[in-house]
């Protein structure tokens, strides 16, 4: 049986835990898009957004996290239209892949080159990201938050499907296919569109 003190002090952590992994987006962001934009790289500037994108979507699930906690629910109307916006998001993001990706394959835009910087901030980010589902997981066990759990699931399925992109830029840099980057990112699609309907549908859902 865990006491009050017990659980506020697991929710601290949890809430460090959740606020690691936000800063963990922006650096992964930030390094993302200079590193695509150094390399021409469709690949890595689909994985700069996307993380910009996660760190919106995890300001949101922290609030749900707040709303759990306090057992509040005048706010869920305003979750919901973040929940629509960050879908909506995901939506636009696909468009520019797939139109970035498509100018890339034709040669109507420069062959992307080879990127050490974004190999390492790919891998990095799984490893990162997989160490805190676990251990935000488990906390969200011992004090029976679906939220956290949520929070967890969702960021880890975001950053593992970016490990597609790590399979472009591995090819391009062992194979000189350059190919694979453009091609790397248009896989990527449906997984971001099937986030940007769950997003945008979500009250049905719920």
């Amino acid at each position: 049986m865990t006491s009050d003190s017990d659980t506020n002090a697991l929710k601290r952590r949890a809430l460090l835990l959740v606020w690691t992994g936000e800063a963990w987006n922006g650096l992964e962001a930030g390094v993302g898009l200079w590193s695509g934009v150094a390399a021409s790289s469709v690949a890595l500037l689909a994985f700069a957004f996307d993380s910009f994108i996660e760190v919106f979507a995890g300001l949101v699930l922290i609030l749900r996290l707040g709303r759990e906690w306090k057992h509040v629910e005048e706010e869920r109307a305003a979750e919901l239209r973040a929940q629509r916006l960050v879908g909506l998001t995901f939506l636009v993001l696909s468009g520019y892949i797939v139109v970035h990706s498509s100018a890339t394959l034709l040669g109507w835009l420069v062959e992307p080159r080879q990127s050490l910087v974004g190999i390492v901030i790919v891998v990095a980010s799984a490893l990162v990201m997989t160490l805190l589902f676990w251990r935000k997981k488990r906390i969200a066990t011992k004090i029976g938050s679906k939220a956290l759990r949520a929070e967890a699931i969702e960021s880890l399925v975001c950053d593992l499907q970016d490990l597609t992109i790590l399979g472009g830029l591995a090819l391009n840099a062992a194979l000189g296919w350059w190919w694979a980057d453009p091609a790397a990112a248009l896989a990527l699609v449906p997984l971001l569109l099937k986030e940007g309907r769950e997003a945008l549908f979500l009250e049905e859902k719920e």
